[in-house]
C-alpha cells in the first residue's frame, strides 16, 4: 500500500487548519495532526521557565520552535506504520525552504513505502491579518500587537521546491479550485 506524508504549510492565519481539514474530509480515513495541538505542552515550557508567553521570542525560536516539529513529525511517523494518508498542518516556514530538509525527509519515507506531498497555502498578507484578528487566539497576540514587526520576519513567497502544491486561499473560489486540482494530483499517485 503506498503512504504519503502530506505536509501543508504557510505563515500564520493563511488557512492552513481549513485547508487541511477539508483535504481530510476528501481522503478515506487519514490521521490528521496540528502542530497547535502540542501548545499547552510548550506553554509549560514557559512556565517552568518563568519566560513571558510569546511564540515570536527568542527564547521559542531557540528552546521551544524546533521540539514542537519533531515531536509532531515523530507522531506523524508513528502514524505512518498503519495508515495512508498523514496531513501534517504546520507552518514548516523553515523546513519547506530546506534542501536537507527535505531530501532527508524523502529518504526516511521510502522506509515506509510513502511518498512527501508538499502543500503552501498561499494567502493575501491583507487576508490574512483580517483572519488572524477574527480568530482571536492568545498565540497571536504579540503578532497584532506589533504587526509591522511581526510580517517583516514572514515569508510569504512560495518555497523553491519541485512539485510542490500551491492552494491559493484568498478567495473562496481559488481555494475549492485548488483542492480538486491537488485531490487529483494525490488520486493519481496511487
Amino acid at each position: 500500500m503506498k503512504k504519503y506524508l502530506i505536509l501543508v504549510g504557510s505563515p500564520p492565519a493563511c488557512g492552513k487548519t481549513f485547508i487541511s481539514m477539508e483535504l481530510a474530509k476528501q481522503l478515506d480515513s487519514p490521521v490528521y495532526l496540528d502542530k497547535d495541538s502540542i501548545i499547552p505542552l510548550s506553554k509549560m515550557i514557559y512556565k517552568a521557565s518563568n519566560e513571558p508567553y510569546n511564540r515570536d521570542s527568542d527564547f521559542f525560536k531557540k528552546y521551544v520552535r524546533d521540539a514542537e516539529y519533531d515531536a509532531i513529525m515523530a507522531i506523524a511517523f508513528e502514524a505512518l506504520q498503519f495508515n495512508k494518508y498523514i496531513i501534517v498542518n504546520a507552518p514548516f516556514s523553515k523546513e519547506l525552504r530546506n534542501k536537507s530538509y527535505i531530501e532527508s525527509l524523502i529518504e526516511k519515507l521510502k522506509a515506509y513505502e510513502a511518498e512527501l506531498i508538499p502543500v503552501w497555502v498561499h494567502c493575501d498578507i491583507e487576508v490574512c491579518h483580517k483572519r488572524m484578528i477574527k480568530r482571536n487566539s492568545e498565540r497571536d497576540t504579540w503578532k497584532l500587537a506589533n504587526w509591522d514587526k511581526y510580517i517583516s520576519g514572514q515569508n510569504f513567497s512560495l518555497p523553491a521546491l519541485e512539485e510542490i502544491f500551491v492552494v491559493d486561499n484568498s478567495s473562496n473560489d481559488k481555494v475549492e479550485n485548488d483542492l480538486n486540482k491537488l485531490l487529483k494530483v494525490i488520486e493519481a499517485q496511487f
